[in-house]
């Protein structure tokens, strides 16, 4: 705790270049610190933020919170010790506080809220006192805003509900988990920091998925769903407001209804203007963009509408943590990206005038305040980690704080964004990841490491990424191709939507063009070339390795999470929309094209040596496909393979030694049938 904590203080301190001469292995992931939100202080002269770091000894990587200065002049201040996983960071009016969302817990504690619960904490910006309970709700809270004009907290938390029909009594009578008729929903309390005093406002019998409160404290706006499944929160979820105790639904046609999209989408990122007359929020869809949509009220009735986007896609699936919307009077900032970078746009809804790029690009979250003080964001780059930093309009960026300066010593690859045309002429765009001192004319052993989504796409960032071998495998001596796949985001509307219907077909087609072009650019060996991915980037690992009459020989796969069978990712995964939008209806509706998207037909044609990875309790990608993957290669096939089951692990790995283990296995694996292949 020590040794981070004095390196901590370093950050901001200026380093001379340094001549890199570390070699980075699997190990220096777990250095990496993260900064996982931001949050300026109302005078925009701090900004707090959580930083995220591993712990060996409990096998995990949890955040605390952090200060500092945005002059230039002072050090980070650490403000929590306890790896509560701090997050959801909120300033008082005053800036004299910090209240944020954690999970403390004390050995032999059972009540809230040191029993683990999530609960609403406050502690003093300067460092002074100790961290203060806000919130002691049994079960703990779900989520919090804070109103600065009131000076009044709003807490959400979750209860059961039962729904009445014939069958409610035995329900009631045999306790089990069914189906239906029992169901989660969500209460919103609001509690008087001034006279400590709590009051329910909302219980509509509703799950509040996530919700914002104006700065005077009158209006909530939340999208609520008819329960917590991710089905309910795709097809039917809506913005919903609060006010004078009474909750009023603004139209929706603006997102359910939008005939250029399926009517399946999620809603987040929700944000209010500064007198509260306006919300916004991001519709985010499976194989169709992303929008914004604005409310606005005149009198007491509201109105919605989608923004028209002016050759920018705006950040939905896959975004970083922190701000999406952010307001300035009438100004709305937007994350937008494009080929591989994002960036930021300021869109004036009183003027008909096309957006404006602010900035530069490449910021992946952002915290505002008015005045000159621009845009504070975490801002990634091609030959260093992300780095806290200030980027106005009118100035060059200034980096507040490099939470890994240690990293100055290491022997980074270089990474850049290269294109290639597909079959049908279409520009292809992706990320290539050469080893560090790579000399031009050296063919390499090509790793295609493929993203999930797929409605999301690889940056040209400098990224350590344990599922999608980043960084590790070009540290390892190999070149690594990031396809951006048909069905990516950053290269137009069209270059989303042509996936629908498609699959394991016109993006296995790009990510083929993708390796020919490296191997005819020189870079890439045509006889070591392997495959990667995790999630949709499984499953399209699936789809290469049963092509038939490839004109790639894979010599090596890592199957991460994959889907094998779409009819059963239908059936059985979280996300049952998915495949409905992909394969343009439900099974009995599109068998030839469930089928035809399905590797399961297609198993015996596979001869690539394959590591199959899953998690345990995964439920978005179940561990049954990749069982299935197994089964063929194993016991019919005769394919070298290992199936690694993770215990206990959700879609994405979470624990400190299940992330060593993954990637220490890929590169043992790759290195015996792939780096070694004659």
């Amino acid at each position: 705790m020590r040794s981070a904590l004095l390196m901590l203080l370093l950050l901001t301190v200026p380093l001379a270049a340094q001549e890199p001469t570390h070699s980075v292995t699997p190990d220096d992931y777990f250095t990496l610190n993260t900064i996982t939100e931001i949050a300026l202080s109302p005078d925009g002269k701090q900004v707090a933020y959580t930083l995220a770091v591993w712990d060996k000894g409990e096998d995990n990587r949890r955040s605390d919170l952090w200060v500092i200065g945005t002059d230039l002049k002072g050090k980070p201040m650490k403000l929590t010790y306890d790896r509560a996983n701090d997050r959801h960071i909120k300033w008082s009016a005053d800036g004299k506080h910090l209240y944020f969302l954690g999970n403390r817990k004390k050995a032999a504690e059972t009540k809230p809220p040191f029993d683990g619960s999530s609960q609403v904490w406050r502690i003093a910006a300067d460092g002074g006192g100790e961290v203060k309970a806000i919130t002691r709700e049994v079960g703990g809270v779900t989520g919090f805003d804070y109103a600065p004009k009131a000076d009044a907290l709003y807490f959400s938390k979750d209860k059961d509900h039962a729904d009445q029909d014939e069958f409610a009594k035995l329900r009631a009578k045999y306790k089990a988990d069914y189906g239906h008729g029992v169901r989660k929903v969500s209460e919103i309390h609001k509690l008087d920091l001034t006279a400590w005093r709590t009051e329910k406002v909302v219980d509509d019998t509703r799950y509040v998925r996530e919700f914002v409160v104006t700065q005077d404290g009158k209006k909530i706006a939340m999208v609520s769903a008819f329960d917590d499944t991710v089905v309910k929160s795709e097809g039917e979820s809506r913005v919903d407001v609060w006010e004078a105790g009474k909750v009023v639904t603004p139209p929706t046609d603006a997102y359910r209804k939008n005939p250029k999209n399926s009517p399946y989408a999620w809603l987040e990122g929700l944000s209010w203007n500064p007198d509260g007359s306006r919300f916004a929020f991001i519709e985010v869809h499976d194989a169709f963009p992303a929008e914004v949509i604005v409310g606005t009220v005149n009198g007491s009735v509201w109105e919605t509408t989608r923004l028209e986007r002016d050759g920018w896609e705006v950040v939905g699936y896959g975004r970083a943590m922190g701000e999406t919307l952010i307001w300035d009077n009438e100004n709305l900032l937007c994350l937008f990206e494009k080929k591989g970078e994002t960036g930021f746009v300021a869109l004036n809804l009183t003027s008909p005038r096309s957006p404006k790029l602010y900035g530069t690009p490449k910021t992946s979250t952002l915290a505002f305040r008015k005045g000159s003080l621009g845009v504070m964001g975490l801002v990634s780059y091609t030959d260093k980690f992300p780095r806290l930093t200030l980027t106005t309009k009118d100035a060059d960026d200034q980096a507040i704080l490099d939470p890994n300066p240690h990293t100055a010593t290491w022997k980074l690859p270089s990474v850049q964004h290269i294109t290639w045309k597909a079959p049908d002429g279409t520009e292809v765009g992706g990320v290539l990841e050469l080893p560090y001192g790579y000399k031009k004319g050296d063919k390499l052993p090509l790793v295609v490491a493929i993203h999930g989504g797929p409605t999301t796409s690889t940056k040209a960032d400098l990224n350590f990424d344990p599922h999608n071998g980043r960084l590790y495998f070009a540290a390892a001596g190999y070149a690594v191709l990031l396809p951006n796949y048909r069905g990516s985001t950053g290269y137009g509307d069209k270059f989303v939507t042509d996936l629908i219907g498609r699959e394991n077909d016109i993006e296995v087609k790009d990510i083929l063009a993708g390796i020919q072009h490296l191997v005819k650019e020189g870079i890439a060996d045509p006889e070591r070339v392997g495959c990667m991915g995790w999630s949709n980037g499984g499953y399209l690992t699936n789809c290469l390795i049963t092509l038939k009459d490839s004109p790639i020989k894979f010599k090596a796969a890592s199957s991460g999470a994959g889907i094998v069978d779409t009819v059963a990712e239908w059936g059985f995964n979280d996300e049952p929309a998915y495949p409905i939008v992909f394969k343009k209806g439900l099974p009995w509706e599109q068998p030839e094209i469930y089928k035809k998207s399905s590797p399961t037909y297609q198993l015996g044609n596979v001869t690539t040596p394959t590591i199959v990875h899953v998690g345990g309790s995964d439920v978005r990608c179940p561990p049954g496909h990749s069982r299935m993957l197994y089964r063929a290669l194993k016991e019919n096939l005769k394919v070298p393979t290992e199936l690694v089951e993770y215990p206990g692990e959700p879609h994405g790995l979470t624990k400190m030694s299940n992330r060593k283990a993954k990637m220490e296995w890929d590169l043992a694996w790759f290195e015996k049938y792939l780096k070694n292949a004659k």
